[in-house]
């Protein structure tokens, strides 16, 4: 398809203005957006990597492949992509027509209001978007001090358990395990040494104080913190890398828990501004065609616009705007399914559970709760196991026993195994993982170092 001419974009930045005139007296209060419009190129590689200048690995490289090739056979196509920052940049596709970039442009000013106001994005860093490039030039520098291969072995080992933070835990604070700020040393502390009784006493009180440090009073759920904090092998660039990508991790989280909420609201506003702009006849065809096909439910996979977008107009319908703007600023995707998802949009969305049966797809429960609470699970990263440090000092050796906190869903082991030695490369001792057997009735105890492999203990 050509691209925008001069006068297409004169003609979309009209229409922007009419946008944010319109959603503003409909009550959004957005942060500001920068566009851009961008070949297929630049949109799929921002979507692929997350945020603009990211850090190099091959994982972002593999997820550019797969979207651009699907892209170029047709099969898929990017339509909005917004960076969560202040200001919020917005990418549009250079081979869109006038109407599907006002469309996405309306989308967008959906998704900045609800950066701006809802409770989960409050605590991100605006400024992520220079901060990546940052941790792109210091992951750069170390790929020359260190080689290429070092920093991706230790990188594939980070990003294998990147998931595992805990937003509770402050960015950048260092505290220990139980919370407090660190025991402080005097400068005086080698004159104090040379006193043998002192000394042996001030070991004594260190070995307690280490054991209390990596044998937390509560489990710690994030993994990422405790490796940096506590790893008896990494250097200190490595400690850096660990930070880098926990820092970015907690930013994309409040985009992982609010997924459903928040494409139902952007789906919810693009709608009704849409209808409030002075549209030909054709363009209303046309914009009618692309709604549809936003919340259009697809077989297997579950919309989280064709949800999202569902529930919301429902609250609205119930509840009155106000409310809807309440749940915009308090809800995450869990609790919007647990508080709003009701018997009868369970049916209208013909929502229910199926299992694989041989060859066949066979549905096996449509009962609401049961849906309902399926959806809660694996829903706003649910689906993502929950793995806590019990101990990093286990047996006396700093070895790292981890715990998977069960609910009733196995963990995939051979997944499992292969991720311990991840763990391995970042604790550099062996490394125990307490789960349970399929059924869920006996405990089972894996294990790695590789002078061993893996054992499974029961």
């Amino acid at each position: 398809m050509p691209e925008m001419t001069p006068s297409a974009v004169r003609e979309l930045e009209r229409r922007i203005e009419q946008i944010w005139e319109i959603g503003q007296r409909l009550g959004l209060r957005p942060l500001p957006v920068h566009f851009e419009i961008v070949p297929a190129t630049v949109l799929y590689e921002i979507g692929a990597y997350g945020l603009p200048g990211r850090f190099s690995h091959w994982t972002h490289g593999k997820a550019y492949q797969v979207q651009k090739t699907l892209y170029d056979y047709g099969l898929s196509k990017i339509y909005e992509l917004v960076i969560n920052s202040d200001p919020c940049y917005a990418f549009l596709l250079e081979t869109n027509t006038v109407l599907q970039n006002t469309l996405v442009a309306a989308h967008v000013m959906a998704h900045a209001d609800f950066f701006a106001n809802n409770a989960y994005f409050v605590q991100t860093r605006r400024d992520m978007v220079d901060i990546a490039a940052l941790h792109a030039e210091r992951i750069e520098r170390y790929e020359f001090e260190h080689g290429k291969a070092e920093v991706e072995s230790l990188l594939d080992a980070v990003l294998a358990i990147q998931e595992h933070v805990d937003p509770s835990v402050p960015d950048g604070i260092d505290l220990d395990t139980s919370g407090r700020p660190r025991r402080t040393h005097s400068p005086y502390d080698d004159l104090w040494a040379l006193d043998d009784r002192h000394a042996a006493v001030q070991q004594d009180d260190e070995r307690v104080a280490r054991r209390s440090v990596l044998k937390p009073p509560e489990p710690i759920r994030d993994l990422l913190w405790f490796i940096h904090e506590h790893s008896p092998v990494l250097d200190d660039w490595e400690r850096d890398v660990v930070a880098i990508v926990r820092s970015e991790m907690l930013y994309f989280l409040p985009q992982i828990r609010t997924k459903v909420v928040n494409e139902g609201w952007a789906t919810l506003w693009h709608a009704r501004i849409m209808r409030e702009l002075d549209l030909t006849p054709d363009e209303h065809v046309e914009f009618a065609r692309l709604h549809a096909a936003v919340v259009q439910p697809t077989g297997r996979r579950l919309n989280p616009y064709a949800l999202g977008y569902a529930v919301l107009c429902d609250i609205e319908r119930r509840y009155g705007t106000e409310h809807l703007f309440l749940v915009r600023e308090v809800e995450t995707d869990v609790s919007l399914v647990r508080n709003y998802l009701t018997e009868e949009l369970v049916e209208d969305l013909d929502l229910y559970l199926y299992e694989r049966r041989g060859d066949e797809l066979v549905a096996v429960d449509k009962d609401w709760q049961a849906v309902r609470e399926r959806l809660a699970s694996e829903l706003g990263g649910n689906h993502i196991p929950v793995i806590v440090v019990e101990d990093g000092d286990y047996l006396g050796n700093r070895e790292l026993y981890l715990r998977h906190v069960w609910d009733g869903r196995k963990l995939d082991l051979p997944w499992a195994e292969k991720t311990l030695e991840h763990v391995f490369r970042l604790w550099g001792r062996r490394v125990w993982l307490e789960t349970r057997t399929d059924d869920g009735t006996e405990p089972l105890l894996l294990s790695y170092h590789p002078r061993e492999g893996h054992r499974r203990h029961r």
